[in-house]
């Protein structure tokens, strides 16, 4: 038991210390050999731990003397272990919590603090479990056999709506902000609920080496369980515990890739057909190519422009597994280009974003990206769509989209692109019938909400050069 919460103090050391929490935990797992249910809690502690860093120092600030950041780091990592098992994790016995979390404690250079951080998890217990005149002796054996479910929260919640919200669902002030401007106050909160939940993972499927069918029944044969998704033919959702991805049924056939069901979205919007040229401007790691490759047939040719020369071999490996010929690979920065003016019959602009509608699949995006960094992104995100849409021929199609909920980078950017330029204007799906209409915004972009689709955010739009351009 404490073997897998020290792996998750070392690899949320290393996340406090400005790595990437994917990175870090990948590094000490592939140090050891785990069993499949200790690799989940490591992962669960360590994820679980980032995406909900503002609550449990919010817990550390009103229970302990001195504030989390006035905390040593090291200690601040341990207690965060220990919040984040007593207040989310149920299965995990009180007790077990308790005692681990001292022994890590006592392990990693605060021995003589363990008095401290015993006192400290048990007064959250002792919260969380007063409920009426029930006495202190069976208070205190409830303590010791399990996770109680609070019957007073021992958290204390500001008034302001904003700030209740980021404490309590562990989100940036801002962030919030962002959310409850589009939104309202009920659905903002549960956004960040779904966006607190661990990820789902979708396949898509390659038509080209099988069938839906065909995959359905190899990973049913080896226990894994799937749903088919409403509206995207290729798309296939798992269901529950799967192991290693890379060693199911079909994974080295080529049968199928990963792709979340929005992103899967946006190839249909592009709709590319048999023999054309396509552009995909911000390629790696090759999700969408691949997919608009096997729209196409594999027939045609898709240019695929990266800046990242290490996410383009990786584009490279999944067509070649999924043996796709039809794609050609470019490196560079895709506003840098000149040789493709007017070449495309479809261009796919899949911009650099903040990612706030991915922020369930990366535990500490939320902490990463700022205000200041998504004006930046906006900023770029312009300057690729002007360049970009240089390359498609006249009557050609260009879809824009990001994986972020932000006005800033989504609706800003492309009302700001067609007020520039009167030769482009926003175009419905040819035929393609999107799950749930409802997210279809007035002016004819697509805005996929989490909450009410249960798959990743997403914002995407058509675009169309008319005749005339030059």
């Amino acid at each position: 038991m404490t073997n897998s919460r020290q792996l998750a103090f070392i690899a949320l050391r290393d996340v406090h210390k400005g790595a990437y929490a994917d990175v870090a935990l990948d590094r000490v797992l592939q140090k050891v050999n785990l069993a499949d249910n200790d690799r989940r809690l490591v992962t669960e502690l360590v994820y679980g731990s980032v995406r909900r860093q503002r609550t449990l120092d919010s817990l550390i600030d009103q229970l302990a003397k001195k504030k989390s950041d006035q905390q040593p780091q090291d200690l601040r990592t341990i207690l965060h272990l220990g919040f984040y098992q007593l207040r989310y994790q149920q299965r995990i016995p009180a007790s077990a919590a308790v005692n681990t979390t001292v022994q890590l404690a006592k392990e990693n250079g605060f021995s003589g603090l363990t008095g401290f951080v015993n006192g400290l998890l048990r007064q959250y217990l002792r919260k969380a479990g007063e409920q009426g005149d029930r006495g202190a002796e069976e208070k205190d054996s409830l303590l010791l056999c399990q996770s109680p479910v609070p019957h007073f929260d021992p958290l204390q919640l500001p008034e302001n709506p904003v700030e209740r919200l980021g404490i309590l669902h562990s989100f940036p002030d801002w962030i919030i902000q962002v959310w409850l401007e589009q939104l309202g106050l009920a659905e903002t909160e549960q956004l960040c609920e779904w966006m607190n939940q661990s990820p789902t993972i979708d396949l898509r499927i390659n038509p080209l080496r099988t069938s839906i069918e065909e995959v359905e029944a190899a990973l049913q044969s080896v226990g894994i369980l799937v749903r088919r998704i409403p509206h995207l033919p290729q798309a296939l959702r798992l269901i529950g515990s799967t192991g290693s991805i890379q060693k199911l049924p079909g994974f080295k056939e080529g049968w199928w890739t990963v792709q979340d069901s929005s992103a899967q979205l946006v190839s249909h919007l592009l709709d590319p057909q048999s023999g054309e040229v396509v552009i995909d401007t911000c390629a790696a790691p090759g999700g969408k190519t691949t997919h608009i490759a096997e729209l196409m047939a594999d027939k045609g040719k898709i240019w695929a422009c990266d800046r990242t020369p290490s996410r383009l071999r990786k584009l490279q490996e999944n067509s070649q597994r999924l043996n796709l010929l039809s794609i050609q690979i470019y490196t560079g920065d895709s506003r840098h280009f000149a040789q493709f003016q007017n070449t495309a019959d479809r261009v796919l602009l899949d911009a650099p974003c903040s990612g706030l509608g991915t922020m369930h699949r990366h535990a500490d995006a939320r902490w990463r990206q700022t205000p200041e960094s998504v004006r930046e992104l906006s900023l770029l995100q312009k300057e690729l769509l002007t360049h970009t849409s240089t390359f498609v021929k006249p009557g050609g199609v260009l879809v824009y989209a990001t994986c972020t909920l932000h006005l800033a980078e989504n609706e800003q950017v492309i009302s700001t692109f067609l007020a520039e330029s009167p030769d482009w204007q926003i175009e419905s799906p040819n035929g393609f019938e999107f799950p749930d209409s409802a997210h279809t915004m007035p002016q004819g972009w697509f805005k996929v909400w989490p909450h009410r689709q249960d798959m990743d955010g997403f914002f995407m739009v058509r675009l169309r050069k008319t005749n005339n351009s030059e």
